[in-house]
């Protein structure tokens, strides 16, 4: 194995880090619901010079997945994206990092409930202490404030936004479309694309246009966060597999706090290290303790 392959989800970690930044830029600069479809439009044009004809030759295998991928392309990049956006208005970029991080112990957990699978030691381990992690953050070291006043809006919607990324994680794996990489996701944006329309439509139309201050915005987005860094995942995944390359979603939230503070001013807080490092050791803890939970405690 050579030691390059890992420069390929380590950028494209790098990139979703600085996507989450464009997120935070984009909140006051244009609707969410606006950069979402600009950004689809402008991936499923580019996917489009290199897999709309291979899509359409294989078109009969196609034609029956289009249903499931109509779905998986609302849950991962209408929904999730919609409510990231949203979520960037009222929270922090170093939060939305750190809740995005938690996918894949949710993927774990919803796959449990869902598909039955059994929960292994380190999810149960892990999932407590993730939990325990993400709400000394959201609090801000104050759970207490949790009874009092609740939590932010936009660490809430941040959460919702995992949990859709997480059930499109378990579809994907059940539902298993049988498809080539590129060609599940640009039908996928297409879709995805198709349900961000009545949205948009329903913007006045001064909201509706992007600005020349949010034309970068949605650039970075539409091409290096929906072309490029698929693509580098996709190579991640080939020459070092799904679990390898899951473990670098733990650096996100690193990458992104970095740039928030040198780009956006950010401070990182001791709620940030306290909670945030609680609930990475909580999902690190679930990667890599695997034996079902029943089976660790039959031995004991």
């Amino acid at each position: 194995m050579k030691r390059s392959y890992f420069l390929f989800p380590f950028v494209a970690i790098l990139l979703w880090a600085g996507n989450v930044i464009v997120s935070k830029l984009s909140a006051h600069t244009i609707d969410p619901s606006a950069i979402t479809f600009y950004r689809l439009l402008l991936a499923v044009a580019l996917m489009s010079l290199f897999t709309l004809k291979p899509a359409w030759r294989n078109r009969a295998a196609i034609v029956p997945q289009l249903p499931k991928l109509a779905v998986l392309g609302f849950l991962a990049m209408a929904l999730f994206q919609s409510l990231s956006y949203e979520a960037a208005k009222t929270t922090t970029a170093t939060n939305m990092s750190i809740i995005t991080a938690l996918v894949p112990l949710m993927t774990m957990v919803a796959s449990t409930l869902l598909l039955g699978e059994a929960p292994t030691s380190g999810m149960v381990g892990g999932g407590v202490l993730s939990l325990v992690g993400v709400v000394y953050l959201i609090t801000q070291g104050k759970p207490a404030m949790l009874l009092d006043n609740g939590a932010h809006l936009g660490d809430l919607l941040m959460i919702f936004a995992a949990l859709a990324y997480a059930l499109y994680g378990v579809l994907l794996k059940r539902w298993h479309v049988g498809l080539p990489s590129w060609q599940s996701t640009y039908l996928q944006a297409l879709f995805a694309l198709l349900f961000m329309l009545p949205m948009l439509l329903r913007l006045p139309a001064a909201e509706a246009v992007p600005t020349r201050a949010s034309v970068p915005l949605v650039l970075y987005a539409g091409v290096l966060a929906s072309v490029v860094l698929p693509f580098l995942w996709m190579q991640g995944v080939k020459h070092l597999g799904p679990n390898r390359c899951a473990l670098f979603m733990n650096v996100l939230p690193i990458a992104t706090a970095l740039i928030a503070i040198a780009m956006l001013g950010e401070t990182l807080h001791p709620y940030h290290l306290l909670g945030g490092g609680t609930a990475l050791v909580g999902v690190i803890v679930a990667q890599m303790f695997r034996r079902p939970a029943a089976e660790v405690a039959a031995r004991q």
